[in-house]
Parts: C-alpha cells; sequence; structure tokens
C-alpha cells in the first residue's frame, strides 16, 4: 500500500512539474513566435511599399490589385528628372534645364532585392494573399491617390493566433490588421512605426 501511494505521489510530482514547465513556456514560446513572425510580415509589407511607391511614380496613383502591380514593375519604366542649375535661383531664370530619362522598373526592383512574384504572398501561409486596396479621395481640396495593404494577425501567427494568447500580451488582437497605408487619408506609413 505505501509504495503505491510512493508511486502515485511521485507521478503527481512529474505531472505539476511537466504542468509548471508548460505554462512558463507556452508565453516565452508565443513572444519568440511573435516577434520572428511579425519582423518577417513587416519586411514584406515593406517590399510592397517601396512597390507601390515605384508604381505610383509611373502611374499617378496606386495599384489595386497585385496583378496590376506586378504586371505595371514588370513592363513599364520609371521616369527620372533632372535639373540643371537652380530654378530658385532669381539669376537662373530661363536658364535651367529640365530633362527625363527612364528606366525599367524591374532593373530598380531587382536592384532592391525584391522578388515580385512572392510579394502577394503572407509568410507562414500557405499562399494567402495581402489585401490590397486603392482609391482617390478628396482632400483638403485636391484629389489624391491612397492605398492600404495588410493582413490580419490571425493569419500569419499559425497556432498562436488564437485569441486565447490575449493573456501573454495585451496589445494582442488576432482580429487586428497589420497594415500600412489609409484608405480615408493619404497616409503611407505602417500600424507597426
Amino acid at each position: 500500500m505505501k509504495v503505491a501511494i510512493n508511486l502515485l505521489l511521485t507521478a503527481l510530482i512529474f505531472l505539476l512539474i511537466y504542468m509548471i514547465y508548460t505554462s512558463i513556456r507556452e508565453p516565452i514560446a508565443f513572444q519568440e513566435e511573435k516577434g520572428r513572425r511579425v519582423d518577417v510580415v513587416i519586411a514584406r509589407l515593406k517590399q510592397i511599399k517601396t512597390s507601390q511607391e515605384i508604381y505610383r511614380s509611373i502611374k499617378g496613383n496606386f495599384a489595386g490589385s497585385f496583378e496590376e502591380l506586378i504586371n505595371v514593375l514588370k513592363t513599364d519604366k520609371i521616369p527620372f528628372e533632372k535639373i540643371e542649375n537652380d530654378p530658385s535661383d532669381p539669376t537662373n531664370e530661363d536658364k535651367f534645364i529640365r530633362s527625363t530619362s527612364y528606366a525599367p522598373a524591374i532593373d530598380t526592383i531587382n536592384a532592391m532585392g525584391i522578388n515580385l512574384d512572392s510579394i502577394p504572398f503572407v509568410p507562414f501561409t500557405s499562399g494567402q494573399k495581402f489585401e490590397i486596396a486603392a482609391d482617390t479621395i478628396e482632400y483638403q481640396n485636391s484629389k489624391v491617390p491612397v492605398v492600404q495593404v495588410g493582413t490580419k494577425w490571425k493569419v500569419f501567427m499559425g497556432p498562436f493566433g488564437d485569441a486565447k494568447y490575449k493573456k501573454y500580451d495585451k496589445y494582442f488582437d488576432p482580429e487586428k490588421m497589420l497594415k500600412f497605408g489609409d484608405l480615408t487619408t493619404p497616409n503611407l506609413n505602417g500600424n507597426w512605426e
């Protein structure tokens, strides 16, 4: 009888040790994985933002789809304006020269290390795409192009995308978007900045 009680107590001790270990390990694993995944997703969003800015320099607005963005960046050219002499100098009033040259957008994209074929896809997913929307709005009596690109936290957090992990980070909300841009104001900032 004594041996059975000792074995039962020993098993109970090991069970408690395991439960304590997992209760400590889970928040640490969540924070590590969250940091790693957020960094990768933000890096991809920054590439999309750069690509959208190049697209805007070509077309004057933002791309409303990844297909349109990729097609233009693979086939069109970026204008580069060169101004010789200072146009604001009153002595150079009519003496400054403005010239425009063009370079393939794909060369600039490749030089930046951006892979156009992978930018639509959210890292850590099996092919899910970022949500993308572009529009033109009235802002301070003028029409301005706006864009918003992002994804919900639960999409890229994998097994940690559940609401139960809010207890480890009060700012974590799997339904919130990690994004840049805004469809109501001309703002390209990311909400991680």
